[in-house]
């Protein structure tokens, strides 16, 4: 076997002067600092392990992505390092893999993971072996976000169009619906008794699924083409006290206990009220039918420097972190009864009052949704610098 540089230093130390000796341990920690130095400040994560996939080296980067101490995490096994992080995928010692992958904590991003095989030449007969594999991590989450964004506006812009064709060519024949069960009900009411009352039925029936018709596709079109929004200066806990208001009848026949957590200062903001209060009142039926019977819902509101926020969890069974995505998609829904539009609409309120909606879940453990918005008092912040970090 080969010996590297340290083996034939240790080798041959006695025959090296002492003063040596002290200098080329000072060049080795200078140059171990400079490359650490130079590793630390890179955006990208970086990683190595050793030929049986323990970390030997992590740089500043790679544990803010996940969350880690670094010198901690020194000769553990990658996948304990990081639970779900293997390298079991890769098959040949010499193998350059390349994958995406999405983090959950201690922020929702996604990385592209890199691996390239570290090989030595020291061996014999110049038989390259495995040394270690080198990881190199770059958040992709800004392009990734960026890229779904356009292909939900595209899928926007083709549904809107479609929305308004569809709405006006079915408007129309519930208009002439409706007309014609208006004058079946006057002529209803000049027949005798008898015959009245057995035709009475099918008439209020058929009404009924008119107007439940009517109001599907009203809902519709105000998820598709929503209303220039009416901003007036309003306060946020007035607000969600009004649709609690509302809502109350029906918390009491569900059992549910209402948990309230409000800020105690005033708290003004830029709103359309009548939008808002649509978007609160879905968030909250939505917590409602996730509950069913009995539960607790929590309505805390607050403030930081540059926001107000709003959060309203549920007791439910929450929903698993595959369906994160697709939660504000149209018509996709967790309810057999459901028709997938009442998140888009909250989605698109709070998009339009340049806020923006977060999303907790554990499955089997209820829901959170909180929504930010921007304070009217705070145009403008200072992004955190590197000075800051």
């Amino acid at each position: 076997m080969k010996q590297g540089f340290l083996d034939k230093l240790i080798e041959r130390i006695r025959l090296v002067p002492p003063h040596e000796i002290s200098q080329y341990l000072q060049d080795l920690a200078r140059d171990r600092g400079f490359l650490e130095t130079i590793f630390n400040s890179l955006l990208e994560g970086i990683i190595v392990t050793d030929p049986q996939g323990r970390v030997i080296y992590l740089n500043r980067a790679s544990c803010e992505f996940f969350g880690l101490q670094g010198p901690e995490n020194i000769g553990k096994v990658l996948s304990a390092v990081v639970p779900g992080l293997s390298l079991d995928f890769i098959t040949q010692a010499n193998e350059v893999a390349s994958r995406d992958l999405e983090v959950f904590y201690p922020e929702h991003r996604f990385l592209n993971f890199y691996v390239a095989p570290l090989m030595s030449d020291e061996s014999e007969n110049f038989i390259r072996t495995l040394a270690g594999r080198a990881i190199i991590l770059r958040d992709i989450t800004s392009t990734r976000r960026q890229a779904e964004e356009a292909l939900a506006s595209e899928r926007s812009s083709v549904a809107t169009l479609l929305a308004s064709e569809v709405a006006h060519e079915i408007g129309n024949p519930l208009n002439s619906l409706t007309i014609h069960l208006q004058l079946l009900e006057r002529r209803l009411s000049k027949l005798p008794k008898e015959q009245r009352e057995e035709l009475q039925h099918s008439l209020s029936v058929a009404t009924n699924e008119v107007t439940r018709l009517d109001q599907i596709i009203t809902q519709f079109l105000k998820a598709m083409r929503p209303l220039p929004l009416q901003l007036k200066m309003e306060e946020l806990n007035s607000v969600i006290l009004e649709v609690l208001s509302f809502l109350k009848q029906e918390i009491e026949n569900r059992n549910i206990e209402l948990e309230l957590a409000l800020e105690k200062i005033f708290l003004p903001l830029l709103l359309d009220r009548d939008q808002f209060k649509q978007a609160l009142y879905n968030i909250i039926r939505n917590s409602f039918q996730a509950m069913k019977e009995s539960g607790t819902l929590r309505v805390l509101t607050g403030r930081d420097e540059t926001h107000l926020w709003v959060s309203i969890g549920d007791t439910g069974g929450g929903i698993s972190s595959d369906k994160f995505d697709k939660i504000f998609q149209p018509y996709f829904t967790t309810k057999t009864d459901g028709n997938g539009l009442g998140l888009l609409v909250v989605q698109r309120v709070v998009r339009a009052h340049g806020g923006e909606i977060m999303l907790e879940s554990a499955e089997g453990k209820g829901l959170v949704f909180t929504i930010r918005l921007p304070r009217p008092d705070r145009r403008v912040r200072f992004l955190p610098g590197k000075e800051d970090k």
